[in-house]
């Protein structure tokens, strides 16, 4: 969701860079006090219902843990490891098994997943890896620089790219408007937890490690997250309708198009749906049917346009779908 998958932001750590080896670290003990912000490019955003945020979607494993209350996985296979899928998305469980372990020795209190995976709305390739890490305490520098080093010695796993980790503690969790260190897009950043994220995890986090989701997070009030939902339409997404450059690319026209559709149930419903789901609701918000099919197609399999002229074409739709569609959601809410 920022709702994952803001494109881009303002939060990435000044001197924490893509680069691998050394070169990728450097500059990471100069940032104390995590308090100086760089800036990475703008893509859109959308960690509210994704994850996360933030930021792809498809179909994957079934059921979820970490529900509310529970504290057992039975995807576990008890020796710390977070099964997802067995035999279906060997990567993925190789991913998630090397973070778990090099995490291990700073004693997380729990590890969670949002977005699709938690969703069940993953595909292994495709899809991100959104994860919350409960530390014993806030990051302080030393502990910065070894979660770098973390994700950096992950750099050439398969998959690798997509995971995105915010790193909270007990003591900051309660506060949904404060920063936390987070990795995403190959860099170290600051962002918070939104309400979305957050009720999401209530509702459907899988747990892949210790305490469940209600043992650290307050419950999310109905108005703060529908609060938070139509200010992202209006304040974020509905300024970015008019950058006609933005929406010729694939990313844009995904994530705003299925964020929408996802902040219209929220705030008509009170429900979080995924982004598959997403899709079956848009022919009903009126958007056009043949900007929907080219999504659909991209996401999970089927025939995509080669027309070299279809970008500009579909990126006028959108436009001329969104912006209205914004203005009647806000309008009405």
């Amino acid at each position: 969701m920022p709702w994952a998958g803001r494109p881009g932001g303002r939060d990435a750590l000044e001197g924490v860079g893509r680069a691998s080896g050394r070169d990728a670290l450097e500059g990471v003990g100069r940032v104390c006090g995590l308090d100086r912000p760089g800036v990475v490019g703008r893509a859109p955003r959308w960690d509210a219902l994704d994850g996360g945020g933030g930021a792809g979607a498809r179909p994957g494993p079934a059921g979820s843990c970490g529900q509310a209350g529970s504290t057992a996985c039975p995807e576990h296979d008890g020796r710390g490891s977070a099964r997802v899928e067995t035999g279906r998305m060997q990567q993925t469980d190789a991913l998630l098994d090397r973070f778990l372990a090099g995490l291990a020795p700073a004693s997380p209190l729990a590890v969670w997943a949002h977005g699709s995976l938690a969703a069940g709305d993953y595909v292994e390739g495709r899809s991100d890896l959104d994860l919350i890490a409960v530390l014993p305490q806030p990051p302080g520098p030393g502990a910065v620089w070894r979660v770098a080093v973390l994700h950096n010695r992950l750099r050439a796993e398969p998959l690798a790219g997509g995971l995105h980790c915010t790193y909270l503690s007990p003591d900051t969790a309660d506060d949904a408007g404060r920063r936390h260190l987070t990795w995403a897009h190959e860099l170290l950043l600051r962002r918070p937890v939104t309400p979305v994220t957050r009720a999401e995890l209530h509702r459907s986090g899988r747990v892949l490690h210790g305490a469940p989701p209600a043992d650290v997070l307050p419950p999310v009030p109905d108005g703060e997250l529908a609060a938070f939902v139509l200010r992202d339409q209006r304040a974020y997404w509905r300024p970015y309708v008019d950058r006609a450059d933005l929406w010729t690319r694939d990313v844009w026209v995904d994530l705003g198009m299925l964020t929408h559709a996802r902040a219209a149930v929220t705030l008509r419903e009170g429900r979080l749906i995924s982004k598959r789901e997403a899709l079956d609701v848009l022919p009903g918000l009126g958007a056009p049917e043949e900007v929907v099919e080219d999504i659909r197609a991209r996401r999970y399999g089927g025939p995509v346009t080669a027309d070299a002229a279809w970008p500009l074409r579909r990126a006028a739709l959108v436009r001329g779908y969104l912006g209205p569609a914004i203005d009647a959601l806000v309008a009405g809410s």
